[in-house]
């Protein structure tokens, strides 16, 4: 068979935008063959029982015909199990990763901008950019707090079309102040900017504003069923007043729930009692895992209300991180290196809570890892 002929590279740099040439794909680690603890994924699967089942419900499906175009089957058990105000609609996208990115198409008038903070969810840069918005990026404070001033500064200044705030925040793990957030909304309001609180963490973390959507007429909610178990389906949803989700519904690309997640998600969140159960011991394996990395001489973990926590190695080397992070794979685990993802993040490393088992075997690596940086 003859080879595939190769592009000219003078006409790959007139078709593709200069934007994206000079980019890297969204890196993703190879995890074979380790304990895999970079990626916020629940550990546990389903119970054997419920997976004979699903089986079933999944070989029924018709994979002849399309998708339910909307799903609202689906999107009425979500509003009904999640506790969507009512009044409140769902939309449902490919991952919330899809929807940020229609939220960001919907939005993208010329001289437009989106706000969102640092360090943080990397897809809210990545979509802004696609969309050819502008990004206005306000720090958080040294100890990953909002700084409440600066995000109004900020909006005052700019009046962005959007503003993403993770709740809790990622990469970080922390909940930002409610009052902090609540003002931040307000202020919003008065400059017609359209808040988004993304709770993909919400099945670990003790507050929502779900409940809140009645009170704000700039105010979406932004969910992820992926940190509860069903990564591997790709299901995000986005709750809010119909006049909002209505008008970002029409970029959505039609059948864009495949019939399989839809059977999935629907089978799940008929059992969400299981869900709920694998997130409260994720809970209480994140305040054990806690505990021993405060006790860890030279690693200082920061407060989580995710099912991650990340912690700063401490050490003159900027590059101890990356020493530590090696290390870990030597010894079979896989965690995430933030240490040169924002200057707030140096040095830091960012682990999934999981089972009880891979948390030990993180907790050892992590103590042999140091100790051969440390004596290196």
């Amino acid at each position: 068979m003859n080879a595939l002929p190769k592009p000219l590279p003078s006409i790959v740099d007139r078709v593709i935008r200069d934007d994206v040439r000079a980019m890297h794909a969204y890196p993703v680690a190879d995890a074979t063959g380790l304990v895999k603890l970079d990626a916020m994924e629940n550990p546990f699967q389903l119970p054997d029982a419920l997976r004979d089942e699903l089986a079933k419900r999944l070989a029924a499906a018709a994979l002849n015909r399309y998708p339910a175009p909307r799903a609202d089957h689906l999107r009425a058990t979500i509003r009904h199990v999640m506790q969507v105000p009512e009044g409140c609609d769902v939309l449902l996208g490919n991952g919330s990763d899809e929807l940020i990115s229609l939220l960001c198409m919907a939005v993208a008038r010329d001289g437009a901008s989106v706000l969102s903070l640092a360090p943080g969810f990397a897809i809210f840069g990545l979509s802004t950019q696609f969309a050819r918005l502008d990004h206005v990026v306000v720090p958080l404070r040294a100890d990953f707090s909002l700084d409440t001033c600066a995000v109004i500064e900020a909006l005052l200044a700019r009046r962005p079309a959007l503003a993403f705030i993770a709740y809790p925040n990622n990469p970080t793990g922390n909940r930002f102040a409610r009052a902090d957030v609540d003002a931040v909304i307000a202020a919003a309001r008065e400059t017609g900017t359209l808040v988004v609180v993304d709770e993909a963490y919400r099945a670990f973390a003790s507050d929502s504003f779900l409940a809140d959507l009645p009170d704000h007429d700039n105010l979406l909610v932004l969910r992820t069923v992926s940190k509860s178990g069903l990564a591997g389906v790709r299901l995000g949803y986005l709750c809010g007043a119909p006049a909002w989700l209505d008008e970002i519904d029409k970029v959505r690309p039609p059948y864009n729930i495949n019939v399989l997640t839809q059977t999935a998600v629907q089978f799940a969140l008929e059992h969400a009692d299981v869900l709920d159960a694998q997130a409260a011991v994720l809970r209480d394996e994140r305040a054990r895992v806690m505990v021993a990395l405060q006790s860890m001489d030279g690693v200082t973990p920061f407060p989580s209300d995710a099912n991650f926590i990340l912690f700063r190695v401490e050490g003159d080397d900027r590059g101890v991180a990356t020493g530590v992070y090696e290390g870990l794979k030597r010894r079979g685990v896989l965690v995430k290196d933030l240490s040169r993802s924002h200057p707030l993040c140096t040095n830091a490393l960012r682990v999934t809570v999981s089972t009880p088992e891979e948390n030990d075997v993180f907790l050892s690596a992590l103590a042999s890892s140091l100790q051969e940086v440390s004596a290196s």
